[in-house]
């Protein structure tokens, strides 16, 4: 089974599509196609960097596609009702046991907040997903021609705040780093780590697994 079946898959495009439409309700972070494409495309080039299989890219680009299809029952434990329903619906459409097995434990070990690095497939997807931060991920009901109407809102202001985004592989030194560009005026660094400081703990515990040292760089400068 290859992601593009998948792409072309009218009961999973309804899925997805029904995951986002309740979040926007929430008013939670964009988690459409534009997510989720980021996801598979950084994925990849993790895993071509760690040498990954052709098998296991196409395993993880999947993984990536259907990492956040749970958020269509509910956002809480999204992570274990998405994997739960990725493998299901993986080995009714014809993939095999073990390979819908892997697509099931990488998603439902993505999220934070319960997640364990358990696999190298696992580990690229917290990686490829907690890179994407950006102003482009906040609703647009959220933000008008002077920004964001609620100040407030810490999740909204930090992505806001993120003008650049990216993840980079560098294999020579063995180090992944995230790079962010932060608009000061709207919010600090320390914003960005009092919600996301979680997050970053896992990616180190992800590079690591894959043999990387982690970074975060932040306009310019370097944290190890």
């Amino acid at each position: 089974m290859l992601l593009e079946d998948l792409r072309k898959d009218s009961e999973i495009k309804n899925m997805l599509t029904r995951a986002e439409t309740q979040l926007e309700v929430m008013g939670y972070t964009e988690h459409s196609y534009r997510h989720i494409n980021i996801v598979c495309n950084r994925l990849e080039k993790i895993l071509r960097a760690v040498g990954a299989s052709e098998k296991e890219i196409e395993i993880g680009k999947i993984a990536g596609y259907l990492h956040d299809i749970g958020n269509c029952v509910n956002r809480k434990d999204h992570s274990h009702s998405g994997a739960i329903l990725a493998y299901f619906l993986l080995t009714k459409k014809g993939m095999s046991f073990l390979d819908a097995a892997e697509v099931m434990q990488a998603i439902g070990n993505h999220d934070e907040e319960t997640g364990q690095v358990s696999t190298v497939i696992s580990a690229a997807l917290i990686l490829a997903d907690k890179s994407d931060v950006h102003r482009s991920r906040v609703r647009r009901l959220k933000v008008d021609k002077n920004g964001l109407l609620d100040k407030n809102d810490i999740h909204d202001r930090v992505n806001y705040a993120v003008v650049k985004s990216d993840l980079l592989v560098d294999k020579d030194n063995k180090k992944i780093k995230f790079v962010f560009e932060i608009d000061k005026t709207i919010c600090s660094p320390m914003d960005y780590f009092e919600i996301f400081l979680d997050r970053m703990k896992m990616c180190r515990v992800a590079s690591a697994y894959l043999g990387y040292d982690f970074q975060l760089l932040i306009n310019s400068f370097e944290l190890a």
